[in-house]
C-alpha cells in the first residue's frame, strides 16, 4: 500500500502533488528500483483523488524516466534513478564510530518498569479469551464493567487492602484519570469546592478543574493532610487524599488523621475520595489498610493497574458508596459506553489465576533494589540530606537544607542530561518546599540511578564551590 496526503487547498494541482510525492519517494529510495506501483485505480482510492489525476501523474513520471511500464502488468520504478548523496554515505560510515551518548536520565515518578511487563502471560490470556468467549462479548458491554472482573477485584481488594465492598459497588473505568473526572462531574461540577492535599500532582489538579470544580488547598505535615484546616462553614464537595504513599511528598497518612477525616466527612455530610496510589509496594513493615475500610459509606476508593502493570492497560476502578452507584454508572455510559471488554476479561483471569500477586512480588523485589541503590547513592554524595517517603512506592523526596531548586539550577541539571522534579512545582501555596525534589526510580535501572545521582552531585558541587 502506498499512501500520502494531498492538500486540496494548495495552489499546486492535485496531479502535480501526486507526481511530486512519488518522485521524492523514488529519489529517496523509499521506493526501490523495479518496485511495482499501485494501479491507477488503487492509487486513486488510497489517496482520495480521481483516477485521471493519477494517470496524468504516472504519465509525467514515465515521460521523465522515473518509471517504466510492463504490458498487462503495470508501472514499475525505473533502475538508476535514486539520488545518491555523498554526505549520506559519509554519515553512515562515521555514525558507528561516534561514542555512544548517554540519554537523559529522567527521575520521573509514577512510571513503572515496563520492560518487566509480563508479555507472554498477558498475550496468552488475550489469545485464549479471543478463542474462548461467546460472540456476544464482542458487542457492547455494560457501563459498570464485566462482572467477572468486578467479582475478582472485590475479592482481591478485600484480601490485600481491606476494602469492604460487593462487586456491584465497583465500576470499571479507563484508568484512574477517568474515575476521578467522573467523580468530580458527579459531585462538584457546578463550581463546587474540592479540598485537596497541598502539594498534589498537577495532573490531579487539572482533572478537577477541567471537570468544573474549584480547589481548596489544605496544608500537610509529616503525618499527612491537616484536618483542622478543612472548612467548617460550608462542606466541600469532597476531600481528596492519597493516604498510602502521597504524591509528591511520599507521606503515609497516620491512622489518627484518617479517623479525623472520616469524622469530619460524617459531620459535614460529604465524601472522601481515596486514591490508593502505588500502595502495593511497601518495603518496611506492612501496607496500611485502605481508608475505605473505616467507612465504606463515606469513602470513595479509586485504583488503577497503570502503576502495577503498564499505563498502556487502561483499566482503573472505583468502589462507590451504594448511594452513588446508579448516577455514576449513568455518567460512565455517556463518557465512553464501556471500557475494553477483552482487556477486562484478561485482567479478571490475570487476577484469578494468581498472576497479579506473582507479578507484584516480582516487581517489589526489583523496586526494592532500585530504591536501595538510590538511597545509598544519595547518602554517598549528600550525607546530610533528608529522605522522605522512601519506605514505599516508586519515588521518594530528597530535602537538601542548603540547596534551593530554582529555575537556574534545574536548567543546569537538564543541560547535564538529568531531570528532577521540584516539590514546589506541585504546590498551590508557594514557598514551603523550595529545597525538596521528587526522585522516581521505578523506570530506571540501577546503573541509570547511579549515573543520575552522580550528575546531580556534579552540577550542585560546581555551583557551590
Amino acid at each position: 500500500m502506498l499512501w500520502f496526503e494531498v492538500n486540496r487547498k494548495s495552489q499546486v494541482s492535485l496531479t502535480k502533488q501526486v507526481y511530486q510525492h512519488i518522485r521524492e519517494l523514488i529519489l529517496d529510495e523509499q521506493l526501490i528500483e523495479h518496485t511495482r506501483l499501485p494501479s491507477s485505480r488503487e492509487m486513486a482510492d488510497q489517496i482520495g483523488v480521481s483516477r485521471n489525476t493519477v494517470l496524468a501523474a504516472y504519465e509525467q513520471l514515465l515521460y521523465e524516466g522515473y518509471i517504466y511500464m510492463k504490458e498487462k502488468s503495470g508501472s514499475y520504478v525505473a533502475p538508476g534513478v535514486a539520488l545518491q548523496v555523498g554526505i549520506t554515505t559519509d554519515f553512515r560510515q562515521t555514525k558507528s564510530h561516534q561514542p555512544k551518548i548517554e540519554k537523559m536520565i529522567d527521575f520521573r515518578a509514577a512510571h513503572p518498569a515496563i520492560d518487566h511487563f509480563p508479555r507472554k502471560v498477558w498475550g496468552k490470556l488475550i489469545k485464549d479469551i479471543c478463542y474462548d468467549i461467546d460472540n456476544e462479548i464482542f458487542g457492547y458491554g455494560t457501563s459498570n464493567g464485566e462482572e467477572k472482573l468486578r467479582a475478582s477485584l472485590a475479592n482481591y481488594l478485600g484480601r490485600t487492602r481491606s476494602v469492604k465492598c460487593h462487586r456491584d459497588q465497583i465500576v470499571i473505568t479507563s484508568g484512574a484519570t477517568q474515575a476521578l473526572y467522573l467523580i468530580t462531574r458527579l459531585l462538584a461540577s457546578q463550581k463546587g469546592r474540592i479540598a485537596v492535599e497541598d502539594p498534589v500532582t498537577d495532573e490531579m489538579r487539572g482533572i478537577f478543574v477541567q471537570a468544573g470544580a474549584n480547589l481548596l488547598p489544605i496544608s500537610m505535615d509529616n503525618e499527612g493532610i491537616i484536618p483542622r484546616e478543612l472548612p467548617t462553614d460550608t462542606a466541600p464537595s469532597f476531600v481528596f487524599v492519597i493516604p498510602s504513599h502521597q504524591f509528591p511528598t511520599g507521606i503515609t497518612l497516620s491512622i489518627q488523621r484518617r479517623i479525623q477525616l472520616v469524622e469530619y466527612a460524617r459531620k459535614m455530610n460529604t465524601f472522601i475520595v481515596e486514591d490508593d496510589y502505588d500502595s502495593e509496594f511497601t518495603y518496611e513493615g506492612t501496607a496500611v489498610s485502605s481508608m475505605q475500610s473505616l467507612d465504606p459509606n463515606t469513602v470513595i476508593y479509586v485504583g488503577t493497574f497503570s502503576k502495577i502493570l503498564s499505563p498502556a492497560i487502561r483499566i482503573g476502578y472505583v468502589v462507590l458508596p451504594p448511594a452513588l452507584i446508579e448516577p455514576f454508572q449513568a455518567l460512565k455510559w455517556y463518557a465512553d459506553r464501556h471500557t475494553s471488554t477483552m482487556e477486562q476479561l484478561a485482567m479478571a483471569r490475570f487476577i484469578e489465576e494468581g498472576y497479579l500477586e506473582q507479578h507484584i512480588r516480582k516487581m517489589k523485589r526489583i523496586y526494592q533494589k532500585r530504591r536501595a541503590t538510590l538511597v545509598d547513592e544519595l547518602a554517598k554524595y549528600f550525607p546530610s540530606c533528608k529522605l522522605i517517603g522512601e519506605a514505599a512506592g516508586m519515588h521518594l523526596v530528597v530535602e537538601m537544607h542548603n540547596i534551593i531548586f530554582e529555575k537556574s539550577l534545574l536548567k543546569k541539571l537538564q543541560e547535564a542530561d538529568v531531570q528532577v522534579y521540584p516539590v514546589e512545582h506541585y504546590a498551590m501555596k508557594k514557598g514551603h518546599h523550595l529545597n525538596q525534589i521528587v526522585l522516581g526510580y521505578g523506570s530506571l535501572t540501577e546503573d541509570q540511578i547511579k549515573e543520575g545521582v552522580l550528575r546531580i552531585a556534579t552540577v550542585i558541587n560546581q555551583l557551590h564551590l
